[in-house]
């Protein structure tokens, strides 16, 4: 099936697309695995890793075609281009998921030490914390936006939770109540509502929304998403996620009354063995908040 000669067109992205790139779409849409965030990256990911396929040189390939030779030509382009280790392994999970789903799971190495991929450091005592001030959200134009950005800053949610936020069914007085189709692992999830600034916050987007979302009437999911990424890239905003990094070393710190190593704080050699109990228990109450299964995953937002 040539490449080539066999063209689709498709209006996602008003564009014509060859074969791979058709088939790697129509294999996303018949395999919704994840959440729609998850499903939206991946989609994104085998696009691109369909046109640099092409750009390599490999023409008319299809979804079944993938080979050995493919992987270590992606591989040895992204270690040229210097991708960070995050990018490259995320990458990979991606190629094996596309292998897996075509039946091909032996055409990529189980482990990423095959291809020389380096460890990725999860944990660094510096902080990746941001925060959102009036004039960052001044540049947001749209009000769902700037109101799910503060949602995550204020309750360290994640980007896809912030989107779908409905306070109608989510403000329970002393807490928030995540719905399990909002989060990621399909959990519900209960986050504390601790001060004036939150309340302020949930009773804004109520007087805005009433019993609706933060995605309004005339949109899904995916639109209100790429409007959030547009927006936000437009205004300089990147790496939105660091602000969940402030909400957890926040909490940290009033949790144990003292900072976190990623901002500044004793590290864990530091403690005494009563503060080290205390360091436990906050460290679990986070991850509960944040919506991790593992206590360990903490330590990259609050340092070790």
């Amino acid at each position: 099936m040539p490449g080539d000669r066999h063209s689709y067109r498709d209006p996602d992205r008003d564009c014509t697309l060859r074969d791979l790139n058709y088939q790697l779409k129509q294999l996303c849409r018949q395999n919704r695995d994840g959440s729609y965030s998850t499903q939206s990256k991946r989609a994104h990911h085998l696009m691109q890793i369909a046109d640099q396929l092409h750009a390599l040189g490999f023409h008319g390939m299809n979804a079944g075609s993938l080979k050995p030779k493919h992987v270590d030509s992606l591989v040895k382009q992204w270690m040229e281009q210097e991708l960070s280790t995050g990018t490259i392994k995320n990458r990979m999970a991606v190629l094996r998921w596309w292998a897996q789903k075509v039946d091909k799971q032996n055409v990529v190495a189980r482990s990423n030490d095959h291809y020389g991929i380096p460890d990725r450091q999860f944990v660094t005592n510096s902080s990746k914390a941001k925060a959102l001030d009036a004039p960052d959200l001044e540049k947001i134009p749209d009000p769902h936006i700037r109101l799910s950005l503060q949602l995550q800053q204020a309750f360290g949610l994640r980007r896809e939770e912030a989107i779908k936020f409905q306070p109608g069914f989510a403000d329970r007085g002393d807490h928030i109540l995540l719905k399990a189709s909002w989060t990621k692992g399909g959990k519900e999830r209960v986050v504390p509502i601790r001060n004036a600034e939150q309340r302020t916050l949930l009773d804004r987007i109520k007087r805005a929304v009433g019993n609706g979302s933060l995605i309004p009437a005339d949109r899904n999911y995916v639109q209100q998403l790429r409007l959030y990424e547009r927006q936000t890239a437009n205004a300089g905003l990147s790496r939105m996620h660091g602000l969940r990094h402030a909400y957890a070393q926040q909490r940290y710190h009033e949790l144990t009354g003292w900072m976190s190593p990623a901002a500044g704080g004793p590290t864990s050699k530091q403690l005494s063995p009563e503060q080290r109990q205390l360091d436990q228990q906050a460290r679990l109450t986070i991850s509960q908040e944040l919506g991790h299964a593992r206590i360990q995953i903490v330590s990259v937002y609050l340092g070790k």
